[in-house]
């Protein structure tokens, strides 16, 4: 049950890690962006308009994580995360180029629980999201609303009708309706899974993946 219960995250698109790439390419030359068609830097006077990718692999990509805002909740927090972007190096300063920094908890906004957030011995054997199975993380879901005034309990949990063999689920509860993430207050009485509940997910289905608005459990001190 352990090897399931540290998959039971915030939600799934916004998987934390650290990575850094540095890239250069011809300016002028759309052949730098194969990609990307007619992708060029432009010294004229047109607006530029990022495009987000949302094409992949012949599927479609919904991307429903959380912008990350200064005014967002945090775990326990009642003003919210506070600032956590910088940028150090400016061209418009006479930098050579532009160089941000940024600084927040890993546990910030959409996420993916690492096993080792919850259980010492994991954390002590360096179980850190990197250990996750792409396999489990990646793939269709099926959205499934949660009555509004109920927590997740086993009763509940029967009660969706969840099918056999469906993989990874998002429960979409009253934490969404009452836009939360939206709030700069850590609310300690969202919606969450109880203990039944979550025993009952793994003794009943086929589920690997969980995702749902704000935390998994219940709020305990």
């Amino acid at each position: 049950m352990k090897a399931l219960l540290f998959l039971l995250f915030l939600f799934l698109l916004g998987l934390l890690s650290g990575a850094t790439a540095t890239a250069t390419a011809t300016a002028t030359d759309p052949a730098a962006y194969p990609t990307i068609p007619e992708c060029s830097v432009s010294a004229g006077d047109e607006e530029l308009k990022p495009v987000r990718r949302e094409i992949y692999d012949g599927g479609r990509i919904f991307d429903i994580s959380h912008r990350i805002t200064s005014h967002m909740p945090t775990w326990g927090s009642t003003e919210g995360l506070g600032q956590f972007l910088w940028l150090p190096a400016s061209m418009k300063n006479g930098s050579l180029a532009n160089n941000s920094e940024m600084k927040l908890p890993a546990h910030t906004g959409t996420h993916v629980d690492a096993p080792g957030h919850v259980f010492d011995h994991y954390f002590d054997a360096g179980f850190d999201v990197d250990t996750l199975d792409l396999g489990v993380l990646n793939g269709p879901a099926l959205l499934v609303d949660v009555p509004r005034d109920k927590n997740i309990t086993a009763e509940v949990m029967e009660s969706l009708h969840i099918p056999k063999g469906v993989r990874r689920v998002i429960f979409r509860t009253l934490n969404t309706d009452r836009r939360l993430m939206y709030m700069k207050e850590f609310d300690t009485s969202y919606v969450g899974f109880m203990k039944d509940g979550a025993k009952w997910l793994v003794e009943n289905t086929d589920i690997k993946l969980v995702g749902k608005t704000w935390q998994i459990s219940v709020y305990s001190c």
